[in-house]
């Protein structure tokens, strides 16, 4: 079980470092954010960019003046080339440096070098939450808007996969709504009772999946005493999967701001996770992130066999 992300930090580092490929490279809070992590043992980078802007940098963020630079002055070639590393099985995490979003996932899905799965994009949020005996998961509050029940499956699969990754089996998972009951009018609880429907019929990856169900439910033992619902996963839940993006979007915030809690991410749905953090990510976060990526990296790695890609 992870706890928090000094665990994540320690388990990663035990599978020793990652190379990452840094897509436009030349940014000093992304590059400040390599250095704790080359620090903490989880990562050689390889940055792909304007070598005339990222070698001085190198000096004033502490990072290793022997670290590779990959010179490539126009944007979208080094986003592709720095994607194609992944590709090529030259790197096992790839990162958005200081490129356009959309740009960088247009590399990230190129047909030929590209990072296809055949699933949809989506992004994971991981929280350290006071008072919380372990890392929370939510997906997703941060690219899908309002996914259609096939979407979210895909959404699901992403998250579920990762979980495995990062040594969780079995995930406990909450769909959430605004009531456990069954409502055409309300299509979130609609797509939940199909997804409930798939687990069940071993459409899904390993775990236990409970919807619809509501945020107190799946949060307090107690309150599904109250309402005499008898669940599986309450008090117990480890990915909550969001109805939409503003669910999502709010309910991460709250945990911030409110609760104090940290926070992380990742994107899902390529063959490799995908480290894309706000310019207003702390490098703290960034860190966390980049060590989700490696963690599930390192793990992924070390479960192929000797004839397999990395």
């Amino acid at each position: 079980m992870l706890r928090n992300f000094q665990d994540v930090l320690a388990n990663a580092a035990s599978y020793g470092r990652v190379k990452i490929s840094v897509a436009v490279a030349q940014d000093k809070d992304v590059l400040q954010s390599l250095k704790l992590a080359h620090d903490a043992g989880l990562i050689e980078p390889i940055l792909v960019g304007d070598a005339a802007v990222i070698r001085p940098l190198l000096a004033k963020t502490g990072l290793p003046a022997d670290t590779v630079v990959v010179d490539e002055p126009d944007i979208n070639k080094a986003a592709l080339a720095a994607v194609s590393l992944v590709h090529n099985g030259m790197a096992g995490v790839v990162m958005k440096g200081q490129v356009n979003t959309s740009d960088f996932l247009k590399a990230v899905l190129n047909a030929g070098v590209g990072l296809r799965t055949g699933r949809l994009l989506s992004h994971l949020g991981v929280f350290e939450v006071p008072g919380e005996p372990r890392l929370i998961f939510h997906s997703d509050g941060g690219m899908n808007i309002a996914p259609s029940l096939a979407e979210k499956k895909d959404i699901l699969v992403n998250a579920m996969q990762m979980l495995h990754s990062l040594g969780i089996a079995r995930p406990n998972v909450a769909v959430l709504t605004a009531n456990e009951q069954v409502n055409p009018k309300m299509p979130a609880t609609m797509d939940a009772k199909a997804l409930t429907d798939m687990c069940t019929a071993g459409e899904l990856p390993a775990g236990i999946v409970e919807g619809p169900i509501a945020l107190d439910v799946a949060i307090s033992p107690d309150a599904a005493r109250h309402k005499g619902i008898v669940s599986r996963i309450s008090g117990q839940v480890d990915l909550f999967l969001m109805p939409n993006i503003e669910t999502g979007n709010a309910m991460g915030k709250t945990l911030i701001y409110y609760a104090g809690a940290k926070m992380a991410g990742v994107v899902l749905g390529a063959t490799r996770p995908i480290v894309l953090t706000s310019r207003a990510e702390t490098p703290e976060g960034k860190l966390y992130s980049i060590a989700l990526a490696c963690l599930a990296a390192g793990r992924g790695k070390s479960s192929e066999t000797p004839g397999q890609k990395q």
